[in-house]
């Protein structure tokens, strides 16, 4: 019996994490990247609770993470002199378990190279969408049909746009942009405790400038109206930063002239991916393609929950993506909306001096740790199919 073929478009996290399952399963697996290799580094990414524990488990890669995790980061809030003002634990933005989005992504893509095709410095041009299969146009390689495409080519997703529409119907920039780039030379504070990393940040009204230990390196936040910008042009895009944390004190200026040497950078919007639905024939997309909602903590859980689940269903259907999908649908619809009123944006860089000041407030109230239960058990609110178990015992 010929086995299902299925393109994955995206090797960060929930590209290889499907392929990893789908392989399992017995499907025939190609990942295409748009990046010429694996892309290393970039920010702290994190797993919290029973749910994210148990899939990292099933798929046998929780101690390699746990290796590899970085350790909590405490957040020093400071003024343009650099008095501390306030602090955002590390409980609350590294979860149970911290790692580095590139560390993580190649945990995952070790488990995976050996049995699955990667296709990297490719992306799809063009996608039609046929009763027997989906026909698949690439950059570089030559044409070929699968029998499902998935886009897990993250909140800009190119297999988005080319099945589903234009990213302007789907993608709503939610006020503010950030930036992360690659380890720093300035160490902060050097007498801080290793076995918990800090970073200091520096927050005005509607901006925020973070730098840290060599793992965190540097992280900026402003408040934006929607911004018309090239994404591949880096210069560009560091003008910008120059531009909007002109003028700021502390350590800010010698951030930015570190900048054009640091890697891993890079520039977007906070926003949210809203979409009524998110398989559409033999096309289905998977974590920020379908559902992103950036920086309000969910996001890599959902992307590996959401492959199990989809990797899952498509075993469970023997391959018939039209039992599968609405399935996988359902189930993450419900899972995905629990993260859908958060936008850290306002919470991070607020834009007027009250609302800094409120915040400093609440990060201190019995409210914050009222809503540091309630994300975790948000984070958990899914009832999970043991599909190995399962489809062990056909």
């Amino acid at each position: 019996m010929r086995k299902t073929t299925v393109l994955i478009s995206g090797a960060s996290i929930a590209g290889p994490a499907l392929a990893y399952w789908l392989d399992r399963y017995g499907f025939t697996v190609t990942v295409v990247e748009k990046a010429p290799a694996l892309r290393q580094g970039g920010q702290a990414v994190d797993f919290t609770g029973h749910t994210h524990m148990t899939v990292l488990e099933r798929m046998g890669i929780l101690e390699d993470v746990k290796a590899r995790q970085t350790g909590k980061t405490d957040m020093v809030i400071v003024d343009e002199a650099g008095n501390q003002k306030a602090l955002i634990s590390g409980d609350f933005t590294g979860g149970d378990i911290e790692i580095l989005r590139g560390d993580l992504s190649e945990v995952m893509y070790e488990r995976t190279a050996g049995q699955c095709e990667y296709l990297f410095d490719d992306t799809i041009t063009a996608l039609s969408d046929t009763a027997d299969g989906v026909h698949v146009e690439f950059a570089n390689a030559p044409a070929r049909t699968f029998d499902l495409v998935i886009g897990a080519d993250g909140i800009h997703s190119r297999v988005r746009k080319l099945a589903f529409g234009p990213e302007e119907k789907f993608v709503k920039h939610q006020g503010h942009y950030y930036s992360i780039a690659g380890a720093s030379n300035w160490e902060a504070h050097p007498d801080a405790p290793r076995e918990r990393a800090v970073s200091y940040a520096l927050n005005t009204p509607g901006r925020l400038a973070s730098l840290g230990s060599s793992k965190a390196g540097q992280m900026y936040l402003f408040a934006s109206p929607k911004l018309d910008f090239d994404r591949d042009d880096l210069d560009a895009q560091r003008r910008i930063l120059a531009e909007k944390f002109a003028g700021l004190g502390w350590e800010v200026p010698k951030m930015l002239a570190e900048l054009p040497g640091l890697k891993g950078f890079f520039l977007d919007s906070i926003a949210k991916v809203t979409m009524k639905d998110f398989v559409k024939g033999r096309v289905a997309l998977l974590g920020d393609a379908g559902y992103g909602n950036t920086m309000a903590g969910f996001g890599t859980g959902l992307a590996v929950v959401g492959a199990y689940v989809l990797a899952g269903e498509l075993a469970a259907a023997d391959g018939d993506h039209t039992v599968a999908f609405p399935r996988y649908q359902e189930m993450m619809k419900r899972y995905s909306k629990l993260a859908g009123g958060a936008n850290a944006g306002p919470f991070l860089a607020p834009k007027t001096a009250l609302g800094l000041r409120v915040r400093n407030w609440f990060l201190t109230s019995w409210a914050f740790d009222m809503m540091m239960k309630s994300t975790e058990k948000s984070k958990n609110d899914i009832e999970l199919k043991n599909y190995p178990e399962i489809l062990a015992g056909r």
